[in-house]
């Protein structure tokens, strides 16, 4: 992976966790507003899947765009098929 998609990915997970360890505490909490914990949960969400992302098109960027030169784009297309549950 791209070392700049490594670290913006990893600066998104962060910000996932940042949001989670948020949600974890506010479920201590006897009078939390169950809204403000599905913001929080949307938060996670939206946070991980900008991760994705960035993953995904590094993968590409680094890896599928020569799978043609390399002689592996079924394997390249099988491998992304399984890892995004298209199959």
């Amino acid at each position: 992976m791209p070392e700049d998609a490594r670290r913006r990915a990893a600066r998104r997970l962060s910000i996932a966790r940042g949001h989670l360890d948020s949600i974890v505490r506010m479920l201590d909490e006897p009078d939390v507003y169950c809204v403000d914990v599905l913001r929080q949960i949307k938060a996670v969400q939206g946070a991980l899947s900008g991760a994705g992302e960035v993953v995904l098109r590094g993968h590409l960027e680094a890896h599928v765009a020569t799978a043609h030169e390399r002689g592996d784009t079924l394997e390249m297309v099988e491998e992304l098929m399984e890892a995004l549950k298209y199959r």
